[in-house]
């Protein structure tokens, strides 16, 4: 069975399983900041292990399901969880779960993530929008041939496709809006993606900050890149579990990364159900 068919058999379990429920907005909830998938009304959950030929999570603070309703009375489906190239998956695999969200008919996603801060003045605990990304992963997801079936709208899926507004200006609007009515500021940054696991040297960070990152990590880039060659607009969110190797009196450890995640999770979730149905309409008002 091709890659294209594995993705799609995928795609028509969960249509089964969601029934009438058509989202047009995803959401890939990182390390530690799971609750909004709780604050989901009429929920369907689908364990990873349930779906054909989905990836399945193995670090602390993914639960690794599947989670559609209603978020903010919009209907959309979550991810609890990612998988990660450093968990010894392929590219393919990678992005496996994107493909899917995009074969279930989704316009925008959500990406957030748990970040190290790398600019001065960044606090733990805080959030960041994104508006722009390095990938320093040393691979990209579409790396091959090209697939165009992948297309969700007419004239994506291209083999060479523009990245100028990886992240969409629009929905950083949007989130800057929903944030201050929550009652803090969502700054902006740029995001560096690394293979992992290993956090990085104090002189890796020294090197991204001169390259432009604000922000650095283990994931995301390749779901953008997935989701823009399919003509889906992209939100990253990275809350700042951390600050960067050299930066902070303490050894970095997942655990201080997951323990963050979850003192924030809640903020995270009320912002989202704010934001998701400013989202939805947004997406709804196009062909």
């Amino acid at each position: 069975m091709s890659y294209f068919d594995q993705i799609a058999e995928a795609a028509a379990f969960l249509k089964f399983r969601m029934g009438s429920l058509a989202p047009r907005v995803g959401i890939v909830l990182g390390s530690g900041l799971g609750a909004a998938a709780e604050a989901v009304s009429g929920a369907v959950l689908v364990p990873y292990s349930e779906i054909p030929h989905f990836p399945q999570s193995t670090v602390a603070g993914h639960s690794g399901r599947i989670v559609a309703g209603l978020l903010g009375g919009a209907p959309v489906v979550i991810m609890q969880g990612r998988v990660h190239f450093y968990e010894g998956y392929s590219p393919a695999q990678v992005t496996f779960p994107m493909r899917v969200l995009g074969m279930l008919g989704i316009h925008a996603v959500v990406l957030t993530n748990a970040a190290g801060g790398i600019k001065e003045g960044y606090r733990v605990g805080q959030f960041v929008a994104l508006g722009d990304h390095v990938n320093m992963m040393g691979w990209n997801p579409l790396t091959g041939p090209n697939e165009p079936r992948f297309a969700v709208r007419p004239g994506a899926g291209q083999r060479f496709f523009d990245m100028t507004e990886a992240y969409s200006r629009r929905l950083r609007t949007l989130a800057r809006e929903a944030a201050s009515e929550e009652g803090f500021t969502l700054d902006e940054g740029v995001y560096l993606a690394t293979p992992g696991p290993s956090f990085e040297t104090p002189a890796e960070i020294c090197a991204f900050r001169v390259l432009g990152a604000t922000l650095v990590g283990m994931s995301t880039v390749p779901e953008t890149i997935v989701a823009r060659h399919m003509d889906i607009e992209v939100l990253g969110i990275s809350c700042v579990t951390n600050l960067a190797a050299g930066l902070g009196s303490v050894p970095l450890s997942h655990e201080e990364v997951y323990e963050t995640g979850r003192r924030v999770e809640a903020r995270l979730a009320s912002l989202l159900a704010r934001l998701a149905p400013r989202i939805a309409v947004l997406v709804d008002a196009e062909p």
